[in-house]
């Protein structure tokens, strides 16, 4: 059975792409491993998609309904399509025509601090092998999967929280660090049911009924 899942995850296309990538970026890295100066920034990428994953998912993922027809196009694509039905598998995965600019512009960055090709190509990696760990976990939420340690069972269960209990709560996919520090988790029985868990266009109108 998990062999099933494991294949739909691996072979879906953008997550074909990002494994590419990695792949790529890993063959190029592997001569530079002997300094420590890689190791760091690979770590350094790690950690940084670790934040993105909250902070994205909290203030762009859950931006106010923009009005332009366009934005609200990306922005249902990206994410809110995904709440209206959180078990579609082609709304699960982050577009890659969403990741490989956000990857470019992040690896920009990353050489402009370290005027160093390997130190940005490790950077990368991190952010890539992150990013990865972040699609399964999240797939695994979505899935008919029961994950094998009790706290890959209570984030799962943290993250349906989330999508079915309240939409302004629980945005860390893999783990609730940021959602501790910055007081956007809660003990979800003393969080009010959210109308709009399942519809974010509908949030200001549902305010204004109120």
């Amino acid at each position: 059975m998990m062999t099933k899942y494991i294949k739909e995850f691996f072979l879906f296309p953008d997550i074909c792409i990002m494994c590419g990538i990695l792949l790529v970026s890993f063959s190029l890295l592997i001569p530079g491993l002997t300094t420590i100066g890689p190791w760091i920034a690979f770590a350094i990428g790690m950690a940084a998609y670790a934040a993105a994953e909250y902070f994205t998912h909290r203030f762009l993922f859950h931006l106010k309904t923009p009005k332009n027809p366009f934005f609200l196009k990306l922005l249902k694509r990206l994410h809110y399509d995904h709440h209206s039905n959180p078990n579609d598998l082609h709304l699960l995965f982050l577009p890659f025509w969403y990741t490989l600019p956000n990857l470019a512009i992040a690896g920009t960055i990353a050489y402009f601090f370290s005027a160093s090709l390997v130190i940005a190509n490790a950077f990368i990696a991190g952010v890539i092998l992150f990013l990865l760990f972040y699609e399964w976990k999240h797939y695994i939420a979505h899935r008919p999967i029961t994950p094998v340690s009790p706290w890959g069972r209570w984030m799962k269960k943290v993250h349906l929280w989330h999508h079915y209990k309240n939409e302004n709560y629980w945005y860390g996919v893999t783990n609730p660090v940021f959602d501790l520090a910055l007081g956007t988790f809660e003990d979800q029985k003393n969080v009010e049911l959210s109308q709009t868990a399942r519809n974010l266009e509908q949030r200001d109108s549902k305010k204004l009924d109120l």
